[in-house]
């Protein structure tokens, strides 16, 4: 009886049918958190002057808001010129490159060219043939190619495929989230520089009344006035006052080299504006969407997703290992003695074949492979859990803080409000003989005091709703939107 083969189109056939079958999970998004809100009880519609909008996108180039040019430019250089970025971007084209590459080594037949030449000797009587003449040594020229191609029979390649487009999608929100930190990183810089060079003219006027202070309290003492001990009083006063001003001195500087590395130039040369406080402003408006439309915005949060979708593409990969695999694979060369006969006496050796391999024994290895990428995905669905929880979490903390912000910020206005007028008082009362001049150098000192911490409670203010932009993932839409009313 003859034996029945299977034509090689018919192998050929069943094997394009079963391509169409991908084991392992089909990756779905996970649903945002149940919730509307972001902190326990009801959540603010208004924080002091300023009205939360739910309903209003963020604008791309949110840090315009503050009304500031210089950090405007400061932010535009540093994402033209910051290091990180370039990392980020670099990162993210190696990602879309090695993506491309396994593509094209899977799912199209690899083609190989192939050429040799060698020299060689045979001797008959090797062969048993003693009598034979021996040719000598001669030469061999070869020119082939060879083509191969395995089935993805069970989708382990379309799962290993669609784990490196996650693994692109994950550089590309991470160059997100790292244009979104430079960016806010360069705004709340700013700000401390400008709320430190006023707290230096402050602190420096403060000095300034302390030493003329002192002075009186000398004169006093050498017409007997006042005793040795106020003297020694005041010169401490003074000095301590001192000693403020350096390390403010310092910190300042420090923020312009901070500034100059976000902008990727040398702390030498870089051209940094003083910026001043007064000079910004807080946005009447503050955008806040709600939860579930903050998973999707997030950079880091979908980075997070992005993981969990590699995580769950290596999972088919690992189910896809314990399935049959099925190449094929051909080659055709021509061999002759001689390089022009290459090319006239057609192909003289050819071969074509499949080969089919299925895992048996393999001491548990496939298995535990399984089990492995299983326990990262589960290790990855946690980790995006937890990176949502984290984005909820900031978004809260941002708004406490922006009401701990105005409250403080209406106190210090109180005080320095209480201060001016009491410094008001002393003047008159000065003018009408009825107290000293150290009464109103004293009463002026604390004018300034309570000046110089209104303008840190503005500077926390302004800190605050930069940090509730990069809380909520940076900018909403495509273009800048118009600039909403400010406020001081």
């Amino acid at each position: 009886m003859k034996s029945w083969r299977a034509p090689p189109l018919l192998i050929v056939a069943c094997a394009l049918l079963c391509a169409s079958c991908t084991v392992g999970p089909d990756f779905r998004t996970p649903d945002p958190p149940a919730v509307d809100r972001y902190v326990p009880g009801s959540q603010p519609d208004t924080i002091g002057t300023v009205k939360l909008v739910r309903e209003r996108d963020i604008p791309a180039e949110w840090w315009s808001v503050f009304g500031s040019a210089d950090i405007d430019d400061l932010v535009r250089r540093a994402i033209k010129a910051s290091p990180t970025l370039d990392q980020a971007r670099a990162r993210l084209v190696e990602a879309q490159e090695l993506r491309t590459a396994r593509a094209g080594a899977t799912q199209y037949p690899q083609v190989d060219a192939t050429a040799s030449a060698v020299r060689q000797r045979i001797d008959p009587a090797t062969f048993g043939f003693p009598q034979a003449p021996n040719p000598g040594p001669f030469n061999v020229y070869t020119i082939g190619a060879d083509v191969s191609y395995t089935f993805d029979l069970f989708g382990g390649t379309r799962r290993e495929l669609e784990g490196l487009a996650a693994d692109v999608d994950y550089q590309g929100f991470e160059l997100e989230a790292a244009r979104l930190t430079l960016a806010t990183n360069v705004v709340l810089t700013a700000i401390r520089q400008a709320a430190l060079a006023a707290q230096i003219e402050s602190t420096g006027d403060i000095l300034a009344a302390q030493r003329r202070q002192l002075g009186i309290v000398e004169q006093r003492h050498g017409l007997g006035g006042v005793a040795w001990l106020d003297v020694q009083n005041q010169r401490a006063l003074v000095a301590q006052t001192e000693a403020v001003l350096a390390p403010l001195r310092a910190q300042w500087a420090q923020a312009g080299h901070l500034l100059a590395v976000y902008t990727g130039e040398p702390p030498a040369v870089a051209a940094i504006p003083a910026i001043r406080l007064a000079d910004l402003r807080l946005p009447a408006e503050l955008p806040l969407r709600v939860p579930s439309e903050l998973i999707r915005q997030r950079p880091d949060i979908r980075a997070n997703e992005a993981l969990l979708h590699k995580a769950s593409a290596n999972v088919g990969v690992a189910t896809a290992d314990l399935y049959p695999r099925l190449s094929i694979s051909g080659a055709f060369s021509t061999s002759q003695l001689r390089v022009s006969d290459l090319f006239g006496n057609g192909i003289n050796v050819w071969n074509f074949g499949a080969n089919l391999l299925q895992p048996l024994f393999h001491g548990g290895e496939l298995q535990a492979r399984k089990r492995a990428a299983i326990a990262a995905y589960d290790q990855a669905a946690a980790a995006y859990r937890l990176s949502v929880l984290q984005g909820l979490q900031n978004v809260a903390d941002v708004l406490r803080s922006l009401e701990s912000d105005d409250a403080a910020f209406a106190a210090r206005s109180e005080q320095a409000a209480r201060a001016e007028e009491a410094y008001r008082i002393t003047l008159g009362r000065f003018n009408a003989g009825g107290v000293s001049q150290l009464d109103l150098l004293d009463a002026q000192r604390q004018r300034l005091q309570a000046d110089s911490e209104r303008l840190q409670a503005q500077a926390s203010r302004y800190s605050d709703a930069a940090a509730l932009f990069q809380a909520l993932g940076g900018g909403w839409t495509a273009a800048p939107a118009a600039p909403a009313a400010a406020i001081r």
